[in-house]
């Protein structure tokens, strides 16, 4: 009993490194046999999608509401959204560019299966974008169709906030709305050790030496690509923007932590904003909308992992990567990344999603979703990492930065 206390009582963080410890060790002495635990990572993703939704609705159409006036909404938005958007496209090619100097599927050609030539998707700029309106928003959210619902939100903040003190009670209404979100969030974290426990060990069970071999340096690569984009893409956005690198990365360490050990966007959301306000000195009208929609639109971790693992695909597959394919890679990086909820197992969607829009099989899916709390560590950081890029240099933009609380030890 007292045993069970303690581990009750350890940090989420601890527990989810002895529970990969212990996935690794069982799927090793188990082998196939341990297939029988599938039912509880399933159970542990299922419950991050149901989370997804309710989440980017809440949140996001709450954080419009706290810009204060249509025009600050304009003039933070116009910035903040240009900003996440450029980003995410050079998160994508910089995953791309790694996987394609490291090269990880060459070797384990084959062992998923062949295919012949692959048929891409034609794509229209004009029907993506117009793909963005939903044309029942109930239905949208059925279907979990994320661009639809991001764009319902902001529409929902915007009349919100045009129509200002009529509607109190609906505001108030939906940021308790995204406080229950938040909470329900950390309620599904607490099986996350467990649920990442049956996931690894499923991994290590049921593949062999190379794609083991394959996978290791697919996640160096995804790895690789991340630390990139944190420390020789962030680094420069800061400076030209006035704003002192050193101090801002020891300033967000704790967001940092807190995405790396949860590695949930949304469960990190609460400490992005506390150190926002706190530590970077930040506005409120600011952070309360520029978080909120990045933790929704700005995943430039994952923006990372697509071009990480189309090539990745592309290689297992024996597919010629040719620049065609890579520019529409480094698009669907963008288009996907902006879909991803900041929850786990959002990016298993994503996944599928860009292997059937490439014409490639799904056989690669269930060991992305074996492998996907490990990587996800890396891409939960980039992506909190590059929300409070774009909000500290949108605010210190507008000058509207308090650099009294900024540099304060």
């Amino acid at each position: 009993m007292e045993k069970l206390k303690h581990w009750f009582g350890l940090p989420l963080h601890k527990k989810i490194f002895v529970m990969l410890l212990l996935g690794i060790l069982t799927g090793w002495l188990a082998g196939p046999k341990v297939l029988v635990l599938q039912p509880l990572g399933d159970a542990f993703i299922r419950l991050l999608k149901m989370l997804i939704v309710p989440l980017v609705f809440f949140t996001l159409s709450s954080g419009v509401t706290r810009m204060g006036s249509p025009a600050h909404l304009r003039r933070v938005g116009g910035f903040i959204v240009s900003y996440y958007l450029l980003s995410s496209l050079l998160a994508a090619a910089v995953g791309c560019a790694v996987a394609l100097v490291i090269r990880p599927g060459i070797g384990a050609e084959g062992i998923l299966g062949t295919v012949g030539e692959i048929k891409t998707s034609s794509y229209s700029v004009v029907a993506s974008v117009l793909n963005w309106i939903p044309t029942n928003p109930v239905e949208a959210m059925a279907n979990a169709n994320m661009l639809q619902v991001i764009f319902f939100s902001l529409i929902v903040g915007i009349a919100l906030l045009i129509l200002d003190k009529r509607t109190e009670t609906f505001r108030r209404f939906l940021q308790e709305g995204a406080e229950v979100m938040i909470q329900i969030t950390d309620f599904v974290m607490r099986v996350a050790p467990y649920g990442i426990f049956a996931l690894v060990a499923i991994l290590v069970g049921t593949i062999g030496d190379k794609m083991m071999s394959a996978v290791l340096k697919f996640i160096l690569a995804d790895y690789i690509a991340v630390g990139i984009v944190l420390f020789l893409i962030y680094p420069p956005i800061l400076k030209f923007y006035s704003v002192p690198v050193l101090r801002f990365f020891r300033h967000i360490f704790p967001a940092m932590l807190v995405a790396a050990t949860t590695t949930s966007s949304a469960a990190t959301l609460p400490v992005s904003m506390q150190v926002a306000e706190e530590k970077l000195g930040l506005p409120e009208p600011i952070y309360g909308f520029a978080l909120p929609l990045g933790n929704t639109a700005n995943m430039n971790g994952m923006a990372v992992a697509i071009g990480v693992i189309a090539v990745f695909a592309l290689d297992l597959f024996n597919i010629p990567v040719t620049p065609g394919l890579l520019f529409q890679i480094v698009y669907l990086g963008l288009l996907l990344s902006v879909g991803a909820a900041g929850v786990k197992g959002s990016g298993i969607v994503m996944s599928t999603v860009l292997l059937e829009t490439l014409g490639l099989p799904l056989t690669l899916i269930p060991i992305l979703a074996a492998i996907w709390p490990i990587i996800d560590i890396a891409h939960t950081t980039g992506n909190i990492t590059g929300d409070l890029v774009g909000t500290t240099v949108c605010a210190s933009r507008l000058g509207q930065m308090n650099r009294a609380v900024f540099d304060a030890d």
